[in-house]
């Protein structure tokens, strides 16, 4: 007699993983051709004239340059692990068919992870060299990474959003009707 298998449980692991690993993968390689081809740091590259330049940047903080003080580092390592674990087990409760959300949480994660990477290994900050703007406005710099969490996380509240809207309405459609039985019954009106 043989043991069964153990099920898994939840949506399968395949595309959700590959797309992780490719955001970490992509976020680290970008990172590194920065680091090598811009050498200094904050002396901007034009790309595209003055709207899309390289410039190296080392965040010691999270998105927009946030900081908590002498503890950065290690706050933002232990919100990373903790939003990770979060995340994971979203995921994990996500339906099979919920492609979208699925896609979705694999963007920020991945994100996550790649910033994660760049605080594990270094005490200088995460790697940014995006930098666009005109003129003396300029968007704060950001990496690969941080496209990947903004993209997932606006796609996430989308999701999210419609999915409850749908719930809602499913709910509204199930509701019996309510009669005022005091209106309906009083012969005066």
């Amino acid at each position: 007699m043989s043991a069964a298998p153990l099920a898994w449980v939840g949506p399968r692991p395949g595309r959700f993983g590959a797309t992780v690993a490719g955001v970490v993968l992509t976020d680290a390689v970008t990172k590194l051709v920065a680091v090598d081809q811009l050498a200094l740091a904050y002396v901007p590259h034009p790309v595209l004239g003055d709207a899309v330049r390289w410039t190296l940047v080392y965040n010691r903080g999270a998105a927009f340059g946030m900081h908590v003080g002498a503890w950065s580092r290690v706050v933002f390592i232990v919100l990373t692990l903790v939003a990770t674990a979060g995340l994971w087990q979203l995921w994990r409760s996500t339906p099979e068919d919920a492609q979208p959300r699925q896609w979705a949480l694999a963007l920020v994660l991945g994100g996550a992870l790649g910033n994660l990477v760049d605080r594990l290994k270094s005490g200088r900050g995460v790697v940014d060299f995006i930098d666009v703007g005109v003129g003396d406005w300029r968007w704060p710099t950001f990496n690969v990474a941080d496209i990947a969490v903004s993209t997932g996380a606006v796609l996430l509240a989308i999701v999210l959003w419609r999915e409850e809207s749908a719930h809602a309405r499913a709910a509204a459609s199930q509701a019996p009707e309510w009669v005022d039985v005091g209106t309906a019954s009083d012969p005066r009106r």
